[in-house]
């Protein structure tokens, strides 16, 4: 419920900063000036957001390479079954879980986990 609360307080400050631009649509999660997020946005924040973690290259990371890459390490090393994987994705069956987000990604697993290291090493760093 803080999190909302914060993201209330963030937004009225948006909305004071931007003035007479701001376009109120109620939402609680908005562009800069009010309207309805779409994917650019999206993309824009989510880069922002992992900017500057070494060893990282923001520009070629989506959201979409974070949710596959959560369905892969969770399918290969996470000790979860395909259907826990298909619910926390949100997902009525496994179909979609097995077709389109798991990805067998053993040979690189070593590579991937070391950046998450360095991710994390640098997060708690912070």
């Amino acid at each position: 419920m803080e999190a909302l609360k914060q993201q209330r307080r963030q937004q009225a400050n948006e909305r004071n900063a931007t003035g007479q631009r701001w376009k109120e649509h109620e939402l609680v999660f908005t562009s800069r000036i009010g309207t309805p997020l779409d994917a650019h946005n999206v993309r824009r924040e989510f880069r922002n957001a992992i900017r500057g973690i070494k060893g990282i290259y923001a520009d070629a990371w989506t959201p979409r390479e974070l949710r596959h890459s959560f369905v892969s390490l969770l399918s290969d090393d996470g000790g979860l079954s395909i259907d826990e994987i298909a619910k926390l994705c949100g997902h009525a069956s496994t179909t979609v879980t097995e077709t389109v987000y798991r990805h067998q990604i053993r040979p690189v697993i070593q590579t991937g986990a070391l950046a998450m290291d360095r991710i994390f090493d640098d997060i708690a760093d912070a």
